[in-house]
């Protein structure tokens, strides 16, 4: 198995000059927030974080906003983020923006690049309002009396969209309410709101809720929300059943303070890292997308900045080929692509059999290298296939062994609109393909695969220019009843070893501990198992990644950064794991020590290793007309004859012999 640093590598044979990946580079991350300004968000609370200090729900709400853009200043620079507040008085018309945008909805932060300016500005404007808790009523005046229909909210939210994201972006609305009924007993407005939901979600935006609730007022999905957002994002927009879905308590915030870290959750955007179609026989194709689960974040790629005098404007850099002869800028398409020969090879004679392995040969004089174009590069690797998964056939799940896995897996998911490039090179020549009905079949087969406890066997080519692998197609339903982890329905492709990715390990052998040791110590690993039996990553960022990112992020922002105040989450909490399991960890060291099978030691007996004896042809030449062979080892000797094809026996003066009558006529 590869080490674990391997596995975050999706293709290790690709090479940079003939991968494109440009439109994976060019995905990016919209987020709009979307805030209620009603009179309960209003309200004002005790700060838990400061003394003395009054704040509210919409405080929270925008300075949660403020954290996550700042980090989107370090990590996606060329993400987008908008603020959008409803029920409220205040006017969109400031903004510029059309008629669009309901009423009771104002459009504080149009969606944009993010910028440290605007983020500033929205960090004053919390400075102030903590100063005077009554700033942001009178900033944005709560509607009273009513509340905005969250149809128009949604209906803001998509013509925020359309005017501002990119339409390749993946575009995220983070609802922010504190309202569990806004329109009692209105059948009407509860159907405006899913109907506007669906054309929000047909735009490629996706819905994120965060449910804020206190002590003295619980929040209830089920009696608005539930019928509006639904969990199960495979049902198909026609299922007769859509009502019966039930949002999960885990998206309901206890805590006000909790808001933040549950948008960490949702922060990084779940990018796809191939969009194919996924045949299922021959004219039945859907499609699908596959995402990455176990990446590693890095750092960010540095840039070139230009001195302008009044400002710094990044440099945009670019690569180019140079002519040596020429000393000029040489043509990407016409280069080509060779290897080094060994021996050239024999010529047979002339065969009738033959004469038509011209069409299928090149023909490379002696003494030249053969040349292949980029095309031809791609063709060996893919086989001449383009990118997809076809479905080969199903086997029983209990045939899928633990030592198939040997690289990490990829997850995909349905999408009715699959981008391909058809042309390498192409950047700006996409064609989006729609298959309409692909996530109603991709349910039906997912049920039916787990119903009937099989897995699929497919051919999965996922990049054009990967190679293509044969994976095991491993159903997994969908989980969100316990826990805050939640897993999405969907399919696992695993990539099958071929027999040589597979070796036998060394059979050692080895004591076993006794049953009284392993109670001993299966006490204390069950007092320090992860809650749920779930590692949430995102819980736990890379400590070195995170303080390189916290002084960026002092710096853009003209902060002073405090290197004391860093928080290392991944430190492990000793004084909590001795309160919890000391006293059992104690009695395991008691019960290991007076084990006698601990101490005891296998004794196995070394190998000699047998010495090299392999001597370059070009040193044995050169001894020889120095005169100089008797200088060499016998099996030195030997083993030169012997990969001539000649005779070996004999003492040294005549192995000698035979080896310089052998040079002297090669």
């Amino acid at each position: 198995m590869p080490p674990f640093d391997d596995w975050n590598i999706i293709d290790e044979e690709e090479e940079e000059e003939l991968q494109d990946a440009s439109f994976f580079e060019g995905k990016r991350d919209v987020i709009l927030f979307c805030i209620d300004c009603s009179e309960s968000m209003h309200e004002l609370r005790d700060d838990p974080n400061y003394e003395d200090v009054k704040t509210s729900h919409l405080f929270t709400a925008l300075e949660a906003a403020v954290q996550i853009q700042k980090k989107k200043v370090i990590v996606g620079p060329n993400d987008s983020a908008g603020i959008v507040l409803f029920n409220t008085t205040c006017s969109s018309e400031a903004k510029n923006h059309a008629t669009e945008i309901k009423k009771n909805s104002f459009v504080y932060q149009t969606i944009t690049p993010i910028s440290a300016p605007a983020i500033q500005e929205l960090i004053q404007l919390l400075d102030a309002a903590r100063e005077d808790p009554e700033l942001l009523r009178s900033t944005f005046p709560p509607l009273t009396g009513k509340k905005m229909p969250m149809g128009d909210v949604f209906t803001s939210c998509n013509w925020v969209l359309r005017d501002g994201a990119p339409k390749t972006a993946s575009k995220r609305v983070f609802l922010i309410t504190d309202d569990d009924n806004p329109h009692p007993g209105s059948k009407q407005l509860l159907t405006s709101a899913r109907t506007t939901l669906l054309d929000l979600t047909q735009s490629g935006a996706q819905v994120e809720p965060f449910f804020i609730a206190t002590p003295e007022k619980p929040f209830d999905p089920s009696k608005f929300y539930s019928s509006v957002l639904l969990p199960n994002v495979l049902n198909d927009d026609d299922d007769d059943n859509e009502d019966t879905g039930v949002l999960p308590e885990s998206i309901s915030i206890t805590r006000v303070e909790d808001l933040l870290s549950q948008m960490r959750f949702h922060e990084v955007p779940k990018r796809a890292i191939f969009s194919i179609p996924f045949r299922l026989a021959d004219g039945f194709v859907i499609g699908v997308k596959g995402y990455g689960l176990v990446t590693e974040q890095k750092k960010g790629s540095y840039k070139y900045f230009i001195d302008l005098g009044d400002r710094m404007e990044v440099a945009n850099s670019r690569t180019v080929y140079l002519d040596e002869d020429h000393q000029a800028e040489f043509d990407k398409t016409k280069i080509v692509y060779g290897m080094s020969l060994g021996a050239p090879a024999v010529e047979d004679g002339s065969d009738e059999e033959g004469e038509g392995t011209e069409s299928v040969s090149r023909i490379v004089p002696f003494g030249k290298r053969p040349f292949y174009t980029a095309d031809e590069i791609r063709s060996f690797r893919t086989l001449d296939l383009e990118p997809g998964i076809k479905l080969l056939g199903f086997k029983d799940r209990e045939e899928l062994v633990f030592e198939d896995n040997v690289k990490h897996s990829v997850f995909i998911h349905p999408d009715e609109l699959v981008c391909l490039r058809p042309i390498l090179g192409s950047r700006n020549k996409l064609s989006m393909q729609k298959y309409s009905g692909s996530k109603r079949t991709f349910t039906a087969l997912l049920k039916k695969m787990i119903e009937r406890e099989k897995l699929g066997l497919v051919l999965a080519l996922t990049r054009r220019n990967a190679a293509p692998i044969f994976c095991a197609m491993l159903p997994q339903a969908e989980n969100g009843d316990e826990g805050e982890w939640k897993e999405p329905a969907g399919f696992h492709l695993i990539p099958l070893p071929f027999a040589d990715d597979i070796r036998a390990a060394p059979m050692e052998e080895a004591f076993r501990a006794p049953d009284e040791v392993k109670d001993a110590a299966r006490a204390w690993i069950d007092k320090l198992c992860v809650k749920n039996g779930a590692y949430p990553p995102d819980s736990y960022p890379n400590p070195a990644l995170a303080y390189h990112n916290a002084q960026l992020q002092a710096s853009a922002f003209r902060e002073e950064f405090d290197p004391e105040a860093f928080e290392d989450l991944t430190r492990p909490k000793y004084d909590m794991i001795h309160k919890r399991a000391g006293n059992l960890m104690k009695e395991w060291k008691r019960a290991l020590v007076n084990d006698e099978s601990a101490n005891a030691v296998i004794v196995t007996t070394g190998t000699k290793r047998k010495a090299d004896v392999s001597v370059d042809e070009a040193e044995i030449r050169s001894k020889h007309e120095a005169g100089a062979l008797g200088k060499l080892r016998v099996d030195q000797l030997k083993e030169f004859l012997k990969s001539k094809s000649q005779p070996v026996s004999g003492k040294k003066a005549e192995l000698a012999e035979r080896v310089a009558d052998w040079l002297d006529s090669h």
